[in-house]
């Protein structure tokens, strides 16, 4: 694979979705969490999303079971919670692993092209973000600590 663009993931309605069709798109790309600690940077995620989807930001999120069990629920109560609790209308995918042997080809693909702390490829918690350029380049990983407000300039930048 050569870009982000050559993968298919599934919505959490269910649809196989390219992300072909988010091509000259910023992308912000996050594993996300209904019951965990970082589950509040919904609401900043969000912000972000209204803020810069007209100038070309889409933020995707993929709902992870691995870390303490914290997303527990199925896609519709992942749904729910997201947009009763925070307003959440960007795009929510299917839950999925980020690591281990069952990892989804995304995830393993971002954490090739973008390693963690002092070179380790493994997603350590709860809202690990990824920064994908309009070619579908990724070009930087945060930290589940680092909140959405903290990448505005590094998204302006792109935009």
């Amino acid at each position: 694979m050569s870009s982000v663009y050559d993968f298919e993931c599934k919505l959490n309605n269910g649809e196989v979705k390219s992300l072909g069709d988010y091509k000259n798109d910023v992308l912000l790309i996050v594993n996300t969490a209904s019951e965990c600690g970082f589950t509040k940077q919904y609401k900043g995620l969000e912000e972000l999303h209204k803020s810069y989807e007209p100038q070309g930001l889409k933020v995707l999120g993929f709902p992870c079971n691995q870390f303490g069990q914290q997303e527990p629920g199925d896609a519709q109560a992942i749904s729910e919670f997201c947009e009763l609790k925070f307003g959440v209308t960007f795009d929510l995918f299917d839950k999925i692993d980020v690591n281990g042997d069952d990892t989804a080809p995304l995830f393993a693909y971002l954490k090739d092209e973008a390693k963690g702390l002092l070179g380790t490829r493994a997603v350590k918690w709860n809202f690990t973000k990824f920064l994908v350029n309009r070619e579908g380049k990724v070009l930087k990983r945060y930290a589940p600590k680092d909140t959405p407000e903290s990448m505005k300039s590094d998204i302006e930048a792109l935009l």
